[in-house]
């Protein structure tokens, strides 16, 4: 809390309205997240004692409480330099009650699991492993948090944005004396991205200071915070349909909504907008919208480029799985690069929370008969079998209810494999689908909705699939070829290439590998003769460009059918990503991708299963799933697939871009705005806005663009914002990337996604689109 930085020493009195002034702020602020006098709110703003755990001879006791702007959460430190340190309530992604993170499990004695939690920070942020004094504390202790976050994330964009504008005020105020003098006023403006000349500044100020008393308060702070955040395009807009005593009224709310957001509403739709985003209560009752209700609406899903529609499962989830693209990761097990990072269950957990729905496991023999997963041949660390397995279980349906895939690279011994097995099969319990559903033999996959809730092993198999029908439990052979991709990983390590090696196969590992059986890819004909709809080949990215540009309706129609499983090449030792777009226009499935990494490809990963509910399988278009199509991506013929249509963007304004350098307070963003389109190659195509100088707050370009567009159904659009600089590489400031098919039409707010893929929570860009037929 302010109070202990070095002030100077207060008088009594001095310090009991110090005292009153950060309760009133307090108060003012959990008012503002809708928590006015809520009990929890005041059980973390007391705060109180507990023990962090970082190694087991690592635990001390320290404070921790959350401070007046009920935002930040303030601890002690004992490092000399570090005497407070603190975390926003935007840094945590989740809160989890007992000993459910890595360090707690290892740390601490099960005795103590309902008075461990653990803070789980966005990005690459350590983990906060904590532990109170009673179960019940630390329940009170997440249940707090919890509410807390969930409140602030519920906050519109308005909301946020003046709930972070109004606590930039309060830092700014270094006397904390709640006036602000020019020099303050001056460096808060420097803290929300602005840079402004001090002749202007001293206008502002000059208009404001309305009393000439040479500082700003109470209502000439408000003023000024309005001048502020005044923008000059709603105005426009709203002022164009406000036809009503100067307000919008039903009628003219209608006639906006059909004319340039291009919806098809009724007059009832205009007046539910107002019921649920008007706040003034004598506008409420005449069925008026004002500005203020207005620019709510504009800020929340309704005025969002997704539609909201699509934020649900809006898809038919009832066909075969291979008609689906699958959220996918690769080398799922690795925080960060693939010869030296760590491994852990934390990153399955990550990538579960993102709604991946096909996980890698590379097993390996571990010490003590226990299976371990790492990367063989390298040097990070490895991590038991049996911990990832129990994490996948606790964790894979989170976020979707749909089928989770776990690929197994196996390269362990026979008795190892029998304790995977023996894993797989205590732990998952009935969710393991360990023989085909119905009591005849399948001759196609069941759909995501049949599998909900479900594992599949994807892995080597001795035998057809027949044999779980006919107690013809014959094994030919208990050899089988290692997975392609191990193999390709000994041919990056060795100069001369192996004849493809054989390992041994427990029976119970291949026993519960029902719908996704690897086998080998032998080409395109002799997959059609001889393979099995369960019987799936993993391709290297290499190959499957390749083939994804010579053969690419064979590849679509192979995957018709079957399931294709695309990973990165071995020499990507970084673990950076292919462009995952030429895969999905072929209709590959399982497109793996490294999530630890964060780059533009994981952007449209992101961007691909973004709607449908974010549930992990979006439904690949009509035209890849008939058997009747002759589409090619690369060479586009007449057919279902053309649907030219013109795709017009104005990217009109920015707000409160954050600062990306925040040491330097003279720091401010130059941004520019691209605008990307990813598609088949004739529909690729990208487009920027100037730069505008020192003005991260409100910039405004006013630019408009237009992309021909041939294949709708495969076209993703991303917006991304630049920190221009003429001398380096421009910095990302944030992206947002969706498929065209989920864009809604008008004057829409984009939010901005961090390159982890966390929102920035007040900014956004405010853009008009429109996707017409050509």
């Amino acid at each position: 809390m302010s109070c202990l930085h070095k002030c100077p020493k207060r008088t009594n009195s001095e310090e009991e309205a110090f005292r009153e002034q950060v309760k009133k702020v307090a108060q003012e602020n959990g008012k503002r997240l809708g928590l006015e006098g809520d009990a929890d709110l005041q059980f973390l703003l007391v705060g109180g004692e507990l023990v962090k755990i970082r190694s087991g001879s690592w635990k001390k006791s320290r404070f921790y409480r959350l401070e007046e702007d009920c935002k930040t959460l303030w601890h002690e430190s004992h490092k000399v330099l570090r005497k407070n340190k603190t975390f926003t309530i935007d840094d945590i992604d989740s809160v989890r009650m007992g000993r459910q993170s890595e360090g707690l499990n290892k740390h601490t004695d099960p005795s103590a699991e309902e008075r461990c939690f653990s803070i789980i920070f966005k990005g690459r942020k350590r983990n906060l492993d904590l532990m109170a004094a009673s179960a019940e504390e630390a329940k009170q202790w997440v249940g707090s948090l919890n509410k807390i976050i969930n409140n602030m994330r519920n906050l519109s964009r308005q909301q946020k944005s003046e709930h972070w504008i109004i606590n930039c005020m309060r830092k700014a105020d270094k006397n904390e004396d709640n006036k602000m003098t020019l020099k303050e006023l001056k460096h808060f403006l420097r803290q929300i991205n602005v840079e402004v000349d001090d002749t202007y500044a001293e206008e502002i100020f000059k208009k404001c200071d309305e009393s000439k008393s040479g500082t700003l308060e109470g209502s000439e702070i408000k003023h000024f915070y309005d001048l502020l955040t005044q923008r000059e395009e709603i105005d426009v807009i709203y002022g164009k349909y406000a036809q009503t005593e100067g307000q919008m009224s039903a009628r003219d709310l209608l006639s906006f909504l059909l004319n340039e957001q291009r919806e098809q509403v009724s007059m009832e739709d205009a007046l539910k907008l107002i019921e649920k985003y008007e706040m003034d209560g004598t506008a409420k009752k005449k069925k008026h919208m004002t500005k203020d209700g207005f620019l709510m609406y504009l800020h929340q899903e309704d005025g969002s480029i997704l539609n909201p529609a699509h934020n649900h499962v809006y898809q038919d989830m009832r066909q075969p799985l291979n008609h689906y693209y699958i959220s996918s990761s690769h080398n799922t097990y690795l925080m960060e690069d693939q010869l030296k990072g760590p491994s852990s269950t934390e990153a399955y957990i990550k990538a579960l929370m993102k709604s991946c729905r096909c996980v890698e496991l590379d097993c390996w023999d571990g010490a003590n008969g226990e299976p371990v997963i790492y990367h063989g041949y390298t040097l990070t660390s490895k991590v038991l079998f049996r911990d990832v397995i129990k994490a996948i279980k606790n964790y894979a349906f989170k976020t979707s209810q749909y089928p989770v895939i776990l690929s197994l690279e196996n390269h362990c011994s026979v008795e190892q494999q029998k304790l995977m097995a023996h894993y797989l099969i205590s732990i998952l319990g009935d969710a393991l689908v360990s023989k085909p559903l119905g009591k005849t033999m399948p001759t196609n996959f069941p759909s995501p909705e049949d599998l909900k809730g479900k594992f599949l092993i994807k892995g080597k198999r001795l035998n057809k699939l027949d044999a779980a029908f006919t107690n013809n439990n014959t094994i030919e052979e208990d050899t089988v070829s290692e997975e392609d991709e191990a193999a390709d990983c000994k041919e990056n390590g060795q100069k001369a290439k192996p004849k493809k090696s054989k390992i041994k196969l427990a029976k119970e590992l291949s026993d519960i590998v029902i719908y996704c059986k690897s086998v080998h890819f032998n080409g395109f004909e002799h997959a059609k003769d001889n393979q099995a709809f369960y019987e799936m080949s993993s391709f290297k990215e290499s190959k499957a460009f390749n083939l994804a540009e010579t053969s690419a309706t064979a590849f679509m129609h192979h995957n018709m059918d079957k399931l294709s499983r695309i990973y990165p090449a071995g020499s990507r030792t970084d673990s950076s990503n292919y462009n995952p777009v030429p895969m999905w226009n072929v209709g590959c499935q399982i497109v793996a991708l490294n999530f630890q990494t964060p780059s533009k490809e994981m952007y449209l990963n992101q961007g691909r299963f973004l709607p449908n509910g974010f549930c992990g399988y979006i439904l690949k278009p009509e035209f890849q799933r008939s058997l009747s199509s002759q589409f090619d991506p690369n060479t586009l013929t007449r057919g279902p697939w053309l649907k030219k249509k013109i795709f017009h963007v104005m990217v009109i304004s920015a707000q409160q871009l954050p600062k990306l350098n925040k040491d330097k307070q003279k720091s401010i963003v130059d941004p520019l705005v691209r605008v990307t389109i990813y598609g088949v190659p004739a529909d690729n195509a990208s487009k920027e806005t100037h730069h505008i100088e020192n003005n991260g707050f409100n910039p405004m370009w006013n630019e408009r663009f237009e992309f021909k567009i041939q294949v709708p159904e495969l076209a993703m659009v991303q917006f991304v914002v630049e920190d221009y600089d003429s001398t380096s590489q421009n910095d990302l400031v944030g992206q947002y990337c969706l498929p065209l098919t989920s864009v809604q039409n008008g004057y829409r707010h984009v939010p901005l996604l961090t390159k982890r893929g966390d929102v920035i929570s007040s900014a956004g860009l405010f853009v008009h689109l429109m996707l017409m037929d050509a």
